[in-house]
């Protein structure tokens, strides 16, 4: 069930409205090879993310984004998405991350953001802990990245 923007006070959701089994989904973001290849000569420079002939040859058969770029584009998603705190999202860990299929230039990224679980905060007593399960498909629908991970919740009732 999505949020309603009258369900937020002053603009910051907080721990008490989230319900798990929420989702909340984002806008889309296109990849290009110009951007999948200066990422990785950047941050993970392997021949199958920088050079398209190199990739050709590979297991991938063709140019990929490194998975680090898609947690990072998916990360943008989630921030921009109907998943808004007034904190921001403070990350505690990530318990498991996935890339079940290779990003290409040309697709176009989407996420949801579903609440997994949810916990009050032992040691800050302001703040809950929340279970989320972000999972980002391409245009297609092919999933692309599934990451389940934990973000400290502004409570309302401090």
């Amino acid at each position: 069930m999505p949020m309603n923007a009258a369900d937020r006070t002053d603009g910051e959701m907080y721990y008490e409205q989230l319900v798990p089994g929420q989702v909340y989904n984002s806008g889309s973001i296109a990849v290009t090879a110009d951007e999948i290849k200066s990422f990785a000569a950047r941050y993970d420079p392997q021949p199958f993310h920088l050079d398209s002939a190199a990739a050709e040859k590979s297991i991938f058969g063709g140019l990929v984004a490194s998975g680090w770029l898609t947690a990072s584009l998916t990360m943008r998603l989630m921030v921009k998405s109907e998943f808004k705190f007034g904190t921001g999202v403070i990350g505690l860990g990530v318990d498991s991350l996935r890339w079940p299929k290779p990003v290409r230039p040309g697709d176009t990224l989407s996420a949801t953001v579903e609440i997994a679980g949810m916990r009050a905060s032992e040691s800050k007593p302001g703040f809950g802990v929340v279970k989320i399960r972000t999972t980002t498909s391409n245009q297609l629908g092919d999933v692309v990245q599934v990451m389940v991970s934990s973000v400290l919740v502004r409570r309302r009732l401090a």
